[in-house]
């Protein structure tokens, strides 16, 4: 897994609330409510903090949703990097994608929910929604170029086959509970069911 992004350079302010703590509850927060139904007034409450507590670490409510997508966008991203280094043909850098995404979704559940959830009414989440098309585009060119290589069917549009693929990760959101299963198990399964089924099989 990548390592964390740098956030935000660490502020002093009340005992037991650092940036990673306020951002954690945030994301609580919006994913609970809405982050257009949560007021810095809510979050304050939350934590039994004044808001000017809240505003001594970030700027805005806004700041707090761009950290937050950022931090689920950049460990796709990580991904994606990690990907594009494995050797062998496309198929296989795929699989390593698609588990990698699982992944990132398992550690860093809340921040991918609420990622998945925005709907472009902000600057910052029109921001998030063209990385995400990033991402989609490129697991797009992954499928297609193993499709040319003869390694998956090449029945079904890549742009379907990349949708499905994570359409399938990506409901993990709505069911996956942390101590129910382990992070490498849901990989597994999502893999072997994925792949089994868009394979080309050997005569």
């Amino acid at each position: 897994m990548t390592a964390e992004p740098q956030v935000h350079p660490r502020r002093r302010g009340r005992p037991g609330y650092d940036l990673e703590s306020l951002l954690l509850v945030a994301v609580e927060l919006f994913n609970e409510r809405g982050y257009d139904g949560t007021s810095m007034e809510d979050l304050s409450r939350k934590l039994g903090i004044t808001k000017s507590a809240i505003y001594h670490h970030v700027s805005s409510k806004e700041e707090l949703l761009r950290l937050a997508v950022d931090r689920a966008l950049d460990g796709l991203f990580g991904i994606v990097a990690e990907a594009e280094a494995v050797p062998g043909p496309a198929v296989e850098r795929l699989e390593y994608l698609v588990r990698g995404s699982v992944g990132v979704l398992v550690d860093r559940l809340p921040f991918v929910t609420l990622l998945l959830r925005v709907r472009g009414n902000t600057k910052v989440e029109r921001a998030a929604l063209t990385r995400r098309r990033e991402f989609d585009r490129i697991v797009a060119d992954l499928v297609a170029q193993a499709e040319q290589d003869g390694d998956i069917r090449p029945d079904v549009d890549p742009a379907v086959t990349s949708r499905l693929l994570f359409g399938m990760v990506n409901s993990l959101i709505e069911w996956y509970r942390p101590r129910r299963s382990a992070g490498t198990d849901i990989a597994d399964a999502v893999v072997k069911i994925a792949f089994d089924g868009i394979r080309v099989r050997a005569p």
